[in-house]
C-alpha cells in the first residue's frame, strides 16, 4: 500500500487493513438490530456522534497495520500507546485511549549490525521561555551550523567506535552501547484498532506533542484516510 516520507530518511507505510468506515456502522447499529448496506450520510452523523462522545467500541470492529522507520525517540514516545493498550480490563468508552487490539514487532540491534541511519534534523529549535516541555523557534543559524557539525562527528565516531567492537568480537547487544540512541533510526510494524489509530492521531497530531512525532501522525492520519475517510473526518468534530 502507500507509503508517505517523514523526516530525512523516515517513512510510514501502511501494510494492510480490515473492515472499513461501514464496519464501524454496523458495530454500532447492532445496539437496535439495524445494518447498513452503505455509508451514507445518517450514517455518517453517527460515526461523528460516536467519535465525539467517545463510544470507542465500534472503531475496534476495524484494523490497520503500519510499518514505520523512525528516530528512536519517536518510536519510545510511540510505544507509550501499547503500554496503554495492554490493560484490557479496562478498556471501554470510559477509557478511549485504551485499547486491546495493538501488536509492535521491532527490528533489534542484538541481530541487525548494518544498515544504520541516524536523524540529523535541518534546523536546531530552541528551548521554550517557561523551561517546560516542548519548543520554541530555532537557535541562531551559526549556533545551527555548529551543533550540526557537532552532531555529524559524533556520529562518525560512534559508528568507528561500534565497528572496532564487533571487530574485536564483541557481542552485537553490547557493542550497540556505542550507537547515538535517540538519533538511531529503527523499523516496526505497528498492528492496531482504529479506535487506537484515532486516539494515537488526536494525541501525536496536536501543538503540544514534539514536532518530529507530529509529522508521523499526520503520515498516519493521511493514510488511513484512504481506506477510512468517514471514521478519520470524524476526529475534526
Amino acid at each position: 500500500m502507500d507509503s508517505i516520507k517523514v523526516l530525512d530518511k523516515g517513512y510510514v507505510r501502511l501494510v494492510d487493513t480490515m473492515g472499513s468506515d461501514l464496519s464501524v456502522v454496523n458495530a454500532a447499529r447492532v445496539s437496535y438490530d439495524k445494518e447498513s448496506n452503505s455509508v451514507d450520510e445518517k450514517d455518517q452523523r453517527l460515526i461523528a456522534f460516536l467519535a465525539r462522545e467517545n463510544h470507542s467500541a465500534p472503531f475496534r470492529h476495524a484494523i490497520a497495520q503500519y510499518e514505520v522507520y523512525a528516530p528512536l525517540f519517536v518510536a519510545r514516545q510511540w510505544w507509550k500507546h501499547i503500554i496503554g493498550g495492554t490493560q484490557n480490563e479496562m478498556s471501554g468508552p470510559n477509557f478511549p485511549g485504551l485499547d486491546p487490539y495493538l501488536a509492535w514487532n521491532e527490528s533489534s540491534r542484538r541481530y541487525v549490525t548494518e544498515n544504520e541511519e541516524f536523524y540529523v534534523p535541518d534546523r536546531w529549535r530552541g528551548k521554550p521561555a517557561n523551561n517546560k516541555q516542548g519548543s520554541d523557534g530555532f537557535v541562531a543559524p551559526e549556533v545551527n551550523a555548529a551543533l550540526d557539525e557537532g552532531l555529524q562527528e559524533h556520529i562518525k565516531e560512534s559508528m568507528l567506535w561500534y565497528k572496532a567492537a564487533m571487530a574485536d568480537g564483541v557481542a552485537p547487544e553490547m557493542a550497540r552501547l556505542f550507537l547515538p540512541a535517540n538519533a538511531l533510526y529503527v523499523r516496526w510494524r505497528w498492528t492496531s484498532s482504529l479506535q487506537g489509530v484515532m486516539h494515537f492521531i488526536t494525541l501525536r497530531d496536536e501543538a503540544h506533542a514534539q514536532y518530529e512525532i507530529q509529522l508521523y501522525a499526520q503520515a498516519v492520519r493521511d493514510l488511513t484516510s484512504q481506506v477510512f475517510p468517514v471514521c478519520i473526518g470524524g476526529l475534526d468534530d
